[in-house]
C-alpha cells in the first residue's frame, strides 16, 4: 500500500511538472523556457524537479510522449469506424486526426534530436514505448485502408510520413517577422492548413 501510495505521488508529481511545461510554451519558447521558469508553475522548489526529471529536455520530451499518447488513443479508438479504402480516405482520416494537435506538430518542430539525446536513457525509453504504440497504430490503419500493403511499402511510408511531421507545423503556422523577411526576400509563400499539407502529403505519395 505504502509503495503504491508513494508510485502515484510520483506520477501526480510529474505530470503537474509536465502540465507546467505545457502552460508555459503556450506563451514561451523552447529557448525561454528553464526549469527556474517551470518550477514557478508548480507548488514544489526547482530542487524537487531533479528528483523527477534532470533537465529540461526530459520535461519536453514527456509532454511530447503525451501528445502522441492522445494522438495514438484517438485513431486506436476510431479503428472501427466506418472507412473509405483509398488513399483519399487515408489522407483525409489522418489530416483530421492532426488537425487538432498542434501541441504535436509544435513539439516536433523544435530540434527533436537534443530532446532525446539530453534525456536519461530511463526517460528516453519512457518516451520510445509511447511512440512505438502510436507508430503500430498507424500500421493497423495502413491495413485497414490498403488492403495487401506489403511490409516494405508499409514500412517506405512510415520512414516518409513521421520526418515529414517535423516541418508542418513551421509551414502552417507562420509568423508576422517570417512574412516581412520572405516579402523583402522575394520570396512567394501562401500559408497552408494542417489538412490541407497532409492530405497533399498523403496522396500524391500513394500515386
Amino acid at each position: 500500500m505504502g509503495k503504491y501510495s508513494t508510485d502515484k505521488k510520483q506520477e501526480i508529481r510529474k505530470e503537474e511538472i509536465v502540465s507546467a511545461c505545457e502552460k508555459l510554451y503556450k506563451k514561451m519558447s523552447f529557448k525561454e523556457i528553464t526549469l527556474k521558469e517551470i518550477s514557478k508553475e508548480t507548488s514544489f522548489t526547482r530542487p524537487s524537479i531533479y528528483n523527477y526529471f534532470q533537465t529540461k529536455e526530459e520535461i519536453f520530451l514527456a509532454l511530447l510522449g503525451e501528445e502522441y499518447r492522445k494522438w495514438g488513443k484517438f485513431l486506436e479508438d476510431n479503428l472501427s469506424g466506418e472507412i473509405n479504402p483509398t488513399a483519399e480516405g487515408f489522407a483525409d482520416f489522418i489530416a483530421r486526426s492532426l488537425s487538432d494537435r498542434e501541441q504535436l506538430l509544435k513539439l516536433l518542430s523544435i530540434n527533436y534530436y537534443e530532446m532525446e539525446e539530453n534525456s536519461r536513457l530511463e526517460r528516453l525509453t519512457e518516451f520510445k514505448c509511447v511512440f512505438n504504440k502510436t507508430f503500430e497504430v498507424i500500421k493497423k490503419l495502413l491495413h485497414l485502408y490498403f488492403k495487401g500493403i506489403t511490409e516494405k511499402e508499409e514500412e517506405s511510408f512510415l520512414f516518409a510520413f513521421f520526418p515529414f511531421m517535423f516541418g508542418i507545423y513551421p509551414y502552417t503556422h507562420v509568423t508576422k517577422k517570417q512574412t516581412m523577411a520572405m516579402e523583402k526576400a522575394g520570396m512567394q509563400f501562401t500559408t497552408r492548413t494542417v489538412e490541407g499539407i497532409i492530405k497533399d502529403f498523403i496522396i500524391k505519395y500513394f500515386k
